[in-house]
């Protein structure tokens, strides 16, 4: 009688706290700010590659690693995720693409085992994350190329000839 009744409370409660564990988990990130590494705000990305992925930025299981004497410029991540509307942030990380490091600041509120420990960064993500810089860059070149072309009629219109009649 106690086994069964064992069984019918403790199955229930075990799979209420491991389902939510696995599934994040796996990631499924709504999205990742970029804050530092002289960027002026933030920038934000819903690049499958960096947000699908708890590990996408490092292997945290088999990629652990000595301090690095010289990381070299990085990055604050912050990763998010979306829930009833709001947006929520779960935790956050140090990206060196440079040298390929990560540092794992950590759970927003909480903890792991991973907290406060360097990694290897994963090498597939490189790209992916400078990409995020290029698309800004498009993103402001028509604004910028329009602003010129004013500029360019001002000045003409500035300096023309005027005719003396």
């Amino acid at each position: 009688m106690k086994t069964r009744l064992l069984v019918t409370v403790l199955v229930p409660v075990l799979v209420a706290l491991f389902v939510p564990a696995a599934v994040l988990a796996k990631g499924n990130f709504s999205f990742i700010v970029i804050q530092g590494g002289g960027i002026d705000g933030e920038l934000r990305s819903t690049d499958p590659a960096l947000t699908d992925d708890f590990f996408a930025f490092a292997d945290f299981f088999s990629a652990q690693t000595d301090q690095p004497a010289k990381p070299g410029l990085g990055y604050k991540v912050i990763r998010y995720y979306s829930y009833n509307g709001r947006e929520i942030a779960f935790d956050y990380l140090h990206y060196y693409p440079e040298t390929g490091y990560v540092y794992y600041d950590g759970i927003m509120g909480g903890w792991s085992e991973y907290d406060g420990k360097w990694y290897v960064a994963n090498p597939n993500i490189k790209t992916s994350f400078e990409n995020i810089f290029l698309k800004q860059t498009q993103s402001a070149t028509p604004f910028i190329a329009a602003a010129a072309l004013s500029l360019l009629f001002v000045l003409a219109f500035m300096f023309r000839q005027t005719s003396t009649h």
